[in-house]
């Protein structure tokens, strides 16, 4: 059985990655698909094609995964690769009644299931968006994500690592 892992990725995470290396122990293939909407252009930090690059990075130890993108509803995706199950990470209880309420709708409209695969507890708190905020300071996330990601982060955000290295903190 296959499986799409969607989601923005922005960057992918090494939540992201427990959840996806689970997933693809437990089905056939798994395509981590990078969702776009043009609507959403320009708020990401890393534009489509780079998103897609770190992923190929950071999956290509996996050989059962693929990477690909998608701009639409995710279950016209899925028709169109005839694939019927979703794979979503849930880091904690919070994410669930969000997901759980799109997993309907995905299955309304889409005939598609989705599977929930718990984040481990290690990566609970880790997010895209609390990972771009360190490293927008130059702290260090090498922990937080892939190798792929820490390098692409370290050049968007050179300056700050510069700066950080020196010593030239700004206090607050």
């Amino acid at each position: 059985m296959n499986a799409v892992f969607p989601g923005s990725f922005d960057p992918v995470t090494s939540g992201h990655m427990d959840v996806l290396t689970r997933a693809s122990r437990i089905f056939e293939h798994v395509t981590v698909t990078v969702m776009h909407n043009a609507r959403k252009q320009g708020r990401h930090l890393f534009d489509l094609d780079e998103r897609l690059g770190i992923l190929r990075g950071a999956t290509a130890h996996l050989g059962n995964v693929s990477v690909d993108s998608f701009g639409g509803l995710l279950v016209d995706y899925m028709a169109q690769q005839q694939k019927g199950i979703i794979i979503r990470g849930l880091r904690a209880v919070s994410d669930y009644e969000y997901e759980l309420q799109i997993a309907h709708l995905n299955r309304q409209i889409g005939e598609v299931e989705t599977v929930f695969i718990m984040a481990a507890t290690r990566w609970s708190f880790v997010s895209s968006s609390m990972v771009r905020e360190i490293a927008s300071y130059g702290g260090d996330v090498s922990e937080m994500v892939p190798r792929a990601s820490a390098e692409a982060l370290r050049l968007k955000f050179d300056a700050a690592y510069a700066e950080r290295a020196a010593g030239h903190l700004e206090r607050r």
